[in-house]
């Protein structure tokens, strides 16, 4: 997932190398990704909204940093650009701060460290590659987050994701934008014609794949042309039976590929992925459909297929791509539990690091794991918080607070997706690794031969 599959929204999923600057209290004109190079305006509108008290305004109590400047790195553009600058707005109006942005689509990572080797180094960034953080914080390039910062993660997350950003006992960052990647999106029209309910289970999901199908409708809408949407149905099959302790130990390669976990997990998938009944255009057409198109002819007229995986941001496909209506025509439900765990979200996002250890910049990380700066972007849409402090009522739909609901009720048996956490010869290369690995079982439905190449694939690599 992360930067090597959609996350969020079709605009994000072809930025390329965006960058503009504009300081806080000035919203962006466009809805389109910046132009490259830099641009700067006044923030004189939040600067005067603000109050002069060190805890400005009500909410997270935050220095005054009047004359204070910050410079922020992460991937948005477009829409998600000028949500995330309520955020800055935000921290301006209380703060006084001057605070810059740079967005820097996918190349993010390689932007950052860049710029930590050559001189100018933002001073937060937002990364959504676990791995990479660490490999900077292993480095010395950027610094532990502070009490103040820890106190708000304390009382805002769950402990599952202030181990998420933990390097050698060291808190190095924390989740600011989180995707859920285990919802599992239906057309509500084709479960009514067959009498079919939203299963729970994955014994519960096979049978109703069975009932679809004896009603002559197709089950399930499979994205097989992209390789990464196939380490995504792994990955929560996996985490639902082999639980977190197992999930995190193959995330970093401390058990073998061919561990008999692995080869439950493939044989639970090869119950749909082995019936060519089960999905639309069986296995050959499965190869030959991408992640948008698997979406979108679940719910065009007539569909291909009567439910479709993938994350939230398959939410926004449907709505781009279709007529479909999410909450009536559209609807999702939890990935069904093929094991024990039934209260679990596979996902990512982008977690704020810093550079520096100067006052300004953690005292923006602090309030970025705050609830007030995940509503300042949560009312605008797009956006899930994995701040269990964030009311539901903060986002703009039933839908977004059903996702978010589930993200933060999972607490720790949330598992940022695996392929993002491996090295990127093994977990995300198109054609190569995982996601060739996983093409070939879903073609092969070979569950030995599949363990052994991904294990053997796994092995070239130099683990974290």
């Amino acid at each position: 997932m992360g930067a090597r599959s959609p996350r969020f929204l079709p605009a994000a999923i072809a930025v390329g190398l965006a960058s503009g600057l504009a300081l806080a209290g000035c919203s962006s004109s466009s809805s389109k990704p910046a132009a490259p190079g830099t641009s700067e305006s006044s923030a004189s509108s939040a600067s005067s909204a603000a109050s002069s008290s060190s805890s400005a305004g009500a909410g997270t109590a935050l220095p005054d940093l009047s004359g204070k400047s910050i410079q922020v790195l992460a991937e948005w553009s477009g829409e998600e650009q000028k949500a995330f600058q309520k955020v800055m707005d935000a921290f301006h109006a209380k703060t006084h701060a001057s605070i810059s942005y740079q967005g820097a689509g996918d190349q993010t990572v390689t932007v950052l460290k860049s710029k930590l080797a050559g001189g100018g180094a933002p001073d937060v960034a937002l990364v959504a590659q676990p791995g990479a953080i660490a490999q900077l914080a292993q480095a010395g390039q950027i610094k532990p987050l502070s009490d103040n910062v820890l106190t708000a993660i304390d009382a805002n997350y769950a402990q599952g994701w202030k181990t998420l950003g933990t390097v050698n006992g060291k808190v190095y960052s924390i989740m600011f934008k989180a995707a859920n990647k285990s919802t599992f999106w239906y057309n509500t029209a084709q479960f009514d014609q067959a009498g079919v309910q939203a299963p729970k289970t994955w014994d519960d999901f096979v049978k109703a794949a069975g009932t679809l199908s004896d009603a002559g409708i197709t089950p399930v809408s499979v994205g097989g042309a992209d390789g990464w949407t196939l380490t995504d149905w792994f990955e929560n099959v996996y985490l639902s039976q082999a639980g977190p302790e197992m999930y995190d130990k193959l995330a970093h390669h401390q058990i073998k590929w061919t561990d008999p976990s692995v080869s439950k997990a493939l044989t639970t998938l090869k119950q749909l992925f082995g019936n060519d009944k089960l999905m639309s255009g069986g296995k050959s057409g499965a190869l030959q459909i991408d992640f948008n198109t698997s979406v979108t002819q679940t719910f065009t007229a007539p569909p291909k297929a009567a439910m479709v995986y993938e994350g939230d941001f398959a939410g926004s496909v449907i709505t781009s791509t279709t007529k479909a209506k999410l909450g009536t025509d559209a609807k999702f439900f939890p990935f069904p539990a093929a094991g024990s765990l039934a209260n679990f979200v596979v996902g990512g996002g982008d977690a704020a690091l810093a550079t520096n250890d100067n006052p300004a910049t953690m005292a923006f990380i602090q309030f970025l794991a705050s609830p007030e700066a995940a509503e300042a972007w949560a009312s605008a849409g797009g956006f899930l918080s994995p701040d269990k402090n964030v009311p539901l009522s903060t986002y703009p739909d039933d839908t977004t607070k059903a996702e978010a609901q589930m993200l933060v009720q999972a607490g720790d048996n949330f598992r940022f997706d695996m392929s993002d956490q491996a090295p990127a010869g093994f977990g995300g290369t198109k054609g190569a690794g995982e996601w060739k690995d996983l093409q070939d079982f879903l073609n092969s439905g070979d569950v030995n031969a599949a363990a052994a190449q991904l294990e053997k694939d796994a092995a070239k690599e130099t683990w974290q």
